[in-house]
Formats: C-alpha cells, sequence, structure tokens
C-alpha cells in the first residue's frame, strides 16, 4: 500500500467514528412516540359521613360506694383500753359496747365522791341544827345578833358544801360509765384505731363506724366536667359487673382541686340504692352535659389551616379533598364536637390526613356513620 492512500484510509475511518456517534441521536426519532405521563394515583383513605348531633354529651365515670356519715368513736376520758369487743366489718347496732377502758381509777373516784357527799351532808344537818336554835334564842333575847348572823354564814356554807359534793358525785359516775365506749347509731365498723393494751387519750378514734343512713357514690371528675354540668343533675349509677342500678343527685362538691390528679370530689346521695351497693363497691355514673348541636368527628381528623382547626372534606363527585377551617366548641382525647363549618352528611378523612393536598384524589376505605 502506498503512502498516497493512507489519507484515504484515515478520512473512512474517521467518517465511521463520526457514524456512530450519531446513531444514539437519530435512533429515538426513528422509533415510536413517547408514551404520555402516567397518571397519579388516588390516595386510599379512611373517612367518615358526619351526622348532626342531637343530644347532649353523656359522661361516665368510675367511683366508689361510700358512706354517707362517718363517726369515729373515742373515750371521752384518758385511760388504758382493756377491751375492744368488735372489729372491722361488724354491724352495731344502737347502744352496743365497743370498747371498755380499765375502770378502777375511776372507781376510787366514786368511792370518794360518796363519802365527801356524806361528810358535806353531816356538816349540813349540824349547821342547821345551829341555826335553828340560834333562831329560837335570839326570838327569847338570850343570845345575840351576831351569834345569830354567823349561825346563818354556817349553814349557807355547809348547804354549798353539799351542792358541790353532790356535783362531784355526778361528775365521778358519769366518769365511771366513760369506761364503756358504746356505739351512738346503727352502723358498720370499717377501720379501728387503737388496740387493747393501749393507753389511750380522750378523743382518740377507737374505731371508725359508717352509718346506716345513706349511701354516696363518691367520683373524681375533672374541672372541664365540673364546669359544663347541670345545675341539679340527675346521676344514674350502675354497679359495675352487675346490673344494678340507682338514681341520684350531686349532694356535695368539693371547693378544692386535689393536688396531685387537679379532679374534685362530688359525692352524689344514693335514692334508695339496691342491697348489692355494698361499700367499697366499684360503680359507674353516667351524666348528661351540654346541649345537642354541632358535629361529632374523631379526633384523628383535626388538622390544621393558616394557625386554625380544619378538617379534609371529600368532594362526592370527584373524590378529590379540600381543607375546611371549622370552629371547635369541645374536644377530648378521642374526639371533637364541632359548632361550625361541617354540615350532616360530608363525608370527612379521619386518616392520613397529614399526606394529603388541596384537590389530590382520594380512594374511599370505608363511609362510616
Amino acid at each position: 500500500m502506498s503512502r498516497d492512500s493512507l489519507p484515504f484510509l484515515r478520512k473512512r475511518r474517521g467518517g465511521r467514528r463520526g457514524l456512530a456517534l450519531l446513531l444514539p441521536v437519530l435512533l429515538p426519532g426513528c422509533g415510536e412516540p413517547a408514551s404520555p405521563p402516567v397518571a397519579e394515583e388516588a390516595r386510599p383513605v379512611r373517612v367518615i359521613a358526619v351526622e348532626p348531633r342531637r343530644e347532649g354529651d353523656v359522661v361516665t365515670l368510675a367511683g366508689t360506694v361510700q358512706p354517707e356519715t362517718e363517726a369515729s368513736l373515742a373515750f371521752r376520758i384518758d385511760g388504758r383500753m382493756v377491751e375492744r369487743l368488735v372489729n372491722p366489718g361488724d354491724r352495731l347496732r344502737a347502744g352496743q359496747p365497743v370498747a371498755r377502758l380499765d375502770p378502777a381509777d375511776e372507781e376510787n373516784a366514786l368511792r370518794a365522791a360518796r363519802a365527801a357527799l356524806n361528810a358535806a351532808q353531816g356538816q349540813v344537818l349540824e349547821a342547821r341544827n345551829n341555826h335553828d336554835r340560834q333562831t329560837q334564842l335570839l326570838a327569847s333575847g338570850f343570845t345575840t345578833r351576831v351569834r345569830y348572823d354567823q349561825a346563818t354564814q354556817l349553814l349557807r356554807t355547809a348547804e354549798a358544801q353539799l351542792d358541790a359534793a353532790e356535783a362531784q358525785l355526778a361528775i365521778a359516775t358519769d366518769r365511771l360509765a366513760y369506761t364503756v365506749l358504746y356505739a351512738d347509731a346503727p352502723g358498720t365498723v370499717v377501720a379501728r384505731g387503737a388496740e387493747p393494751g393501749e393507753v389511750v387519750a380522750a378523743g382518740r378514734m377507737i374505731v371508725r363506724l359508717a352509718r346506716e343512713d345513706g349511701r354516696d357514690a363518691v367520683f373524681d371528675v375533672p374541672a372541664q366536667v365540673k364546669d359544663q354540668a347541670p345545675a341539679n343533675p340527675v346521676i344514674e349509677v350502675t354497679l359495675a359487673g352487675d346490673a344494678a342500678r340507682a338514681q341520684g343527685r350531686v349532694r356535695e362538691v368539693s371547693p378544692q382541686a386535689d393536688p396531685v390528679t387537679g379532679t374534685f370530689r362530688i359525692r352524689v346521695g344514693l335514692d334508695n340504692p339496691p342491697p348489692g351497693f355494698r361499700l367499697g363497691s366499684v360503680v359507674t355514673g353516667r351524666m348528661a352535659i351540654g346541649a345537642g348541636g354541632g358535629v361529632e368527628v374523631p379526633a384523628s381528623a383535626l388538622t390544621r389551616a393558616e394557625a386554625r382547626p380544619a378538617v379534609w372534606v371529600v368532594d362526592p363527585g370527584s373524590n378529590a379533598v379540600a381543607l375546611r377551617p371549622v370552629e371547635v366548641i369541645r374536644f377530648d382525647a378521642a374526639r371533637i364536637v364541632v359548632g361550625q363549618g361541617l354540615e350532616g352528611g360530608e363525608v370527612v378523612v379521619t386518616a392520613g390526613v397529614q399526606a394529603l393536598r388541596p384537590g389530590q384524589r382520594v380512594r374511599l376505605l370505608g363511609v362510616q356513620p
């Protein structure tokens, strides 16, 4: 091969190389036209169909049955308790003995009071005889006025001492009676405060008695529920695990919240509770608060739009969602009550609200009233 043919070969190789570079560019134009973009798939969401509320909210709370009145029975004097005749759970009748103190000191005090009374009676008798004698002598002129006045003064002193002795005897008699503690009303013993052999002070609780004059259902109520409750509401109380029911009205509301839970203690007086409502039984109370109106939706449906509460509403024709501002009038951890912004029959998204945008098409997983 001559040197003159080399340039020709170089040109042919260069042309092939350029054709190879053009092929990737020309081939797409020679094939089928490009397919259109794939339409966005509808996002699945859970929804509910809302309905107007015709009744107010019903609040259910758990509580316990407690006596309407509890009394702490205690001795009125100091002493050493030698016997306690009852225990927690015992049912007592009025006047039944509960406990006894050692009566030795009070018996000795009673004997001393009786002896002092006898002495005072003797002094009164002597002073009265002397006064009568001085009265006769003064009338006959055989004594002086001074002696008569002295006899009168001695009689008055002896009579005063007799009155004091009689009072001391009454006190000693009562203190001896106070060595026995009695139940003042029928009821059930719910606690004890001292054991036999202890020296107890006056007023120390020996037993606590739940009187049988009534039963209360006691509930710890949040401040929001207490403020929304109507005046003098009727509370329906149901015994847990039983069909027994009773009704009652609020009898007492604690003026101060519990420092730990922030709740207020409410006592509901029960009207003729069934026998199953024993002390300490767990009960549930139902009370209607608020009035009807508005629309109720799950709390999971709530989102925000321009710093305002809102929900996603589904257009029934296009299945597209729109963000709707609403006015929340009540709420709790599970639900919200909307006053304005929703109408009955509208479909609201309850799950997947954070992944939506206005106008997006959705696929409904279930419409639940």
